[in-house]
């Protein structure tokens, strides 16, 4: 997972995909190449999942095939088994997917409000989908600290993983809710979901808990590769935590840090 760290700070969410001349023209200058969905799917084979034992499949489709309207080229669907934490588990896969698509200079949006055509592959369920589209290299973040985002005070409690939560603030969220909080904890960083319906946008409030784990996903992943880039090593405890949940504030996992995993 590491190479694609670099990829934190160059990478945005494009809620339109445009320049600042007509649609027509910059599709008519920026195409994935059917060599370049071929590279997703292989890429994504090599992805890190958050919980193994969980099978779940990709499909680059046309945009007919998904409800998604932001000028993109394609959709990328996610299926999944429903096991516990499978919604966690596809942010976590996604973020890397979201990453590696910044490396190759495609734009990516996770479109958290979106629905397929094809609700079943293979005996897999849809989840999410991310659009993506060929974008000019120019385009992409040149500082991500300009970025609003929440202060790292809002979403930490402690003070020996500043540097760690300065950055992984900056994850990305499906549909802007920001979900997270980072805890020092005895053990290690402790993660929680928060649940922030007055934040909801759009979004029905019954799928807000769906989304939140997505993000809470995405959020695991940003810290994954955060400890790694700084040589912490880490075991990630994922919590039980599903669509039933009705706290405010739940606890999503445990990077247990320390002599237990030298």
């Amino acid at each position: 997972m590491l190479e694609l760290y670099p990829y934190i700070f160059k990478r945005k969410s494009y809620h339109l995909f445009r320049d600042n001349k007509t649609k027509e023209q910059y599709r008519d200058n920026y195409h994935i190449t059917s060599s370049e969905i071929e590279d997703i799917y292989n890429a994504f084979k090599t992805f890190t999942p958050l919980i193994k034992d969980i099978k779940v499949e990709i499909k680059v489709a046309k945009n007919e095939e998904a409800t998604c309207k932001r000028g993109q080229e394609y959709v990328v669907l996610f299926y999944s088994e429903k096991k516990p934490n499978y919604l966690q588990n596809i942010g976590f896969l996604g973020e890397q997917l979201d990453l590696y698509l910044a490396s190759k200079n495609i734009g990516a949006l996770w479109f958290g409000i979106g629905s397929a055509k094809e609700k079943e592959v293979n005996g897999l369920s849809f989840v999410h989908m991310i659009a993506i589209c060929k974008v000019p290299s120019d385009s992409f973040r040149k500082d991500m600290f300009k970025s609003k985002r929440r202060e790292t005070s809002e979403i930490y409690e402690g003070s020996k993983y500043t540097d760690i939560a300065n950055i992984v603030r900056f994850a990305p969220s499906s549909c802007n809710l920001q979900p997270w909080k980072m805890v020092d904890a005895s053990k290690g960083i402790e993660v929680y979901r928060i649940k922030r319906p007055f934040l909801r946008g759009i979004i029905p409030l019954r799928k807000i808990v769906y989304q939140n784990l997505i993000d809470i996903g995405i959020f695991m992943c940003f810290i994954a590769l955060a400890l790694e880039n700084s040589k912490i090593k880490y075991e990630l405890i994922v919590s039980n935590d599903d669509e039933e949940s009705k706290e405010e504030e739940v606890l999503a996992c445990l990077f247990k840090i320390g002599e237990e995993n030298d």
